[in-house]
């Protein structure tokens, strides 16, 4: 529920960005970039990253070439077309983040950012445990 509400806070941005294309988000900081680093910037399997960015190598906001030193590795390269559209897409994003914080609060977004970066950095492993178990 809590991802759906953001999810819709995103959509609302005018240029109608989805959460998939946040992976442009790193790559405009590291290109070329290859799969599995991408996947570990998004804390995400490599695999299922695979498929989300079909989309947008479709619109062509992508490249998706074969590693130069391992032929079976993927690179993906933000074209200029990704580029311009996270550029005009960060004015969006931060006017929905500001609506957010009016709406959710100051504080607590602060902590909900906070608490959300400490799970990204956690190493839960493949295994993990609950706390309840």
């Amino acid at each position: 529920m809590a991802g759906y509400a953001l999810d819709n806070s995103w959509e609302r941005a005018r240029h109608r960005l989805s959460l998939l294309e946040q992976y442009l988000d790193p790559m405009t900081k590291r290109r070329p970039m290859t799969i599995n680093a991408l996947a570990a910037d998004m804390v995400m399997d490599r695999t299922t990253l695979g498929w989300n960015i079909l989309p947008l190598e479709r619109d062509g906001l992508i490249a998706v070439e074969r590693g130069r030193r391992d032929r079976r590795s993927k690179t993906l390269r933000l074209t200029e077309a990704g580029a311009a559209r996270f550029r005009e897409a960060v004015k969006e994003w931060a006017q929905a983040q500001k609506q957010f914080e009016a709406v959710f609060g100051a504080e607590r977004t602060i902590d909900l950012r906070a608490l959300l970066h400490a799970v990204a950095a956690t190493d839960l492993g493949i295994n993990a445990v609950s706390s309840e178990e």
